[in-house]
């Protein structure tokens, strides 16, 4: 008696929403590693929904993981609000599963990383918000309990 196994493999994108810039990671097929794959200018919930909407589709995504930004006391405050607003109107518009990956730091390290790549500010502040998707990916990647 054979055996039939159907591999689908997906990626997972990881985002870094912030109120001017839109960061956006994806990992591989197999979800081992993550990429910064790019950044994206806010012009509202509902554009921002529908891009990352079109994202989805053409990179067979499965899951979307948002950096949450959590105080560093642990509590949600008004960033995380309106990051759980935004997963929330992506979650009505497609069938994929939402996590979320706590972001503390994320953007000191993605700067850190890209200072020691020698880049200006300029450059630094056009990679930053990709960068940190990426981190925050990279994250939810390495957890176990996926």
């Amino acid at each position: 008696m054979g055996y039939y196994i159907n591999m689908q493999y997906s990626k997972i994108m990881g985002v870094d929403y912030g109120d001017a810039r839109i960061g956006i990671a994806l990992s591989d097929l197999m979800q081992i590693t993550a990429s910064p794959f790019e950044v994206f200018e806010n012009k509202g919930v509902e554009n921002c929904v529908a891009h990352l909407c079109e994202l989805i589709n053409q990179n067979m995504v499965s899951t979307v993981v948002f950096g949450l930004p959590i105080n560093m006391d642990g509590t949600e405050g008004e960033r995380a609000i309106v990051t759980r607003e935004v997963a929330s109107e992506l979650a009505k518009k497609t069938a994929i599963k939402i996590a979320f990956q706590d972001e503390r730091l994320t953007s000191l390290e993605a700067d850190e990383i890209l200072k020691e790549a020698k880049l200006s500010w300029q450059e630094r502040k056009k990679l930053i918000d990709k960068v940190s998707a990426a981190l925050i990916l990279e994250s939810y990647l390495s957890r176990k309990e996926r």
